[in-house]
């Protein structure tokens, strides 16, 4: 049985390319990079494996958002003059404001016509059959989160400054695909992103059971699924090294997914999921205010993360020209690419801005004050990320 794959291919000459938290690996130059989509069946895989160009390969696997855990029409006074969110990283306070920074969102597109984006530089493609427009309203409300500008005397976005943003739409009704991930996050690189947000996640059990209906034993297809899921990890990885190796470097943040359930155990608490567990990618943990006023890791938000922002009712930009309320690390992922956003801004102005100088400030600057006592560092990483405030 064929199916897609994603190749990844570069000429024998290497370099060294550093990740952003992880060990340096050997890669092909930019210029010798390709990416190829192919039907192949099992021995085909083996065989195009063994060509000395092939730096990584992989089955195309279902991808799917990180579904909020709650979303609703924002009620009247439920905001404030500034979303919580923004407030909590303290981006309300910052003399950044992301200027002359390009963030690219993968998601599932954006209500372009929206008053928070009036007067961005808005580049569109779409990677998807769907329309081009977002029909589900979670990539409006997380491109609100990074640099929406103020919605009825609101502040939604995290840095309303930036100029360009690159929408490239991945997610449909029905979901996407891993290999039109990568065409997207290669896509954003070659348009001068600084910044590429992600909150999705990859569709395990629904590719072990598209294997299973396809007429493979319970046990293949689970073994076929989590070799999807090895390669797939890796190629990501191998892909996020790619765009660290640029002239111009890309910072990949994702959000850790949303399956954790706290509420019916403390101990329910699952890990990072793909492709934010791919080294190279900064992930995200979901935050949520406390009745004692400290900030505690969401119910929802998987664990092993390597940073986090706020995630729980966040108030951004509806799909009608309106503000909704979401939660999930979704959320919490935005706001730590506009905080990452602010951070460009603040080291280019220094004339300082690499992909590891921006990775030290936006993870060395995460703090733990304001965060409930005896919070479990494994849940929230390096800590709430901050924006520079000077």
């Amino acid at each position: 049985m064929k199916t897609m794959h994603t190749i990844l291919r570069g000429a024998r000459r290497t370099r060294s390319a550093p990740l952003a938290n992880g060990p340096a690996i050997e890669i092909a130059a930019e210029s010798q990079v390709r990416i190829e989509f192919d039907e192949l069946d099992r021995r085909e895989v083996a065989m195009v494996r063994r060509e000395e160009d092939v730096i990584a390969l992989a089955p195309a696997m279902p991808m799917r958002l990180v579904e909020p855990a709650d979303a609703h029409a924002t009620a009247p006074g439920e905001s404030g003059d500034v979303a919580w969110g923004v407030k909590a990283v303290r981006a309300d306070t910052a003399k950044a404001t992301g200027a002359g920074v390009v963030v690219a969102v993968l998601d599932t597109g954006i209500a372009r016509g929206h008053q928070a984006f009036a007067g961005l530089d808005i580049v569109r493609r779409n990677f998807t059959t769907e329309a081009d427009d977002d029909l589900h309203g979670h990539g409006t409300h997380c491109a609100g989160t990074i640099f929406g500008r103020r919605v009825g005397g609101v502040r939604i976005g995290v840095a309303p400054g930036v100029p360009r943003a690159l929408i490239g739409k991945v997610l449909s009704a029905g979901g996407g695909s891993s290999d039109r991930i990568v065409e997207a996050m290669l896509w954003a690189a070659g348009e001068g992103a600084d910044v590429i947000s992600m909150s999705l996640g990859m569709d395990f059990p629904g590719y072990a059971r598209r294997l299973r209906e396809s007429g493979m034993p319970e046990e293949l297809a689970v073994s076929r699924a989590l070799e999807g899921y090895r390669a797939n990890v890796m190629l990501f990885e191998r892909l996020v090294a790619l765009l660290h190796a640029r002239p111009k470097p890309t910072l990949v943040v994702a959000a850790a997914g949303n399956e954790s359930r706290r509420e019916l155990d403390l101990n329910f608490e699952i890990a990072v999921s793909p492709p934010a567990t791919s080294v190279g990618i900064v992930s995200v943990a979901a935050l949520g205010r406390r009745s004692d006023g400290s900030l505690g890791v969401a119910r929802f938000s998987n664990t092993g993360a390597s940073i986090s922002g706020p995630g729980v009712e966040i108030v951004s930009a509806g799909m009608h020209d309106d503000l909704q309320t979401m939660s999930g690390t979704s959320m919490a992922a935005p706001h730590v690419a506009g905080v990452a956003a602010l951070w460009a801004q603040r080291l280019r102005e220094q004339g300082n801005l690499t992909l590891l100088n921006l990775t030290g400030r936006l993870i060395g600057q995460a703090v733990f004050d304001g965060l409930q006592p005896g919070i479990d560092p494994s849940d929230v990483g390096a800590g709430l990320a901050i924006a520079p405030q000077e």
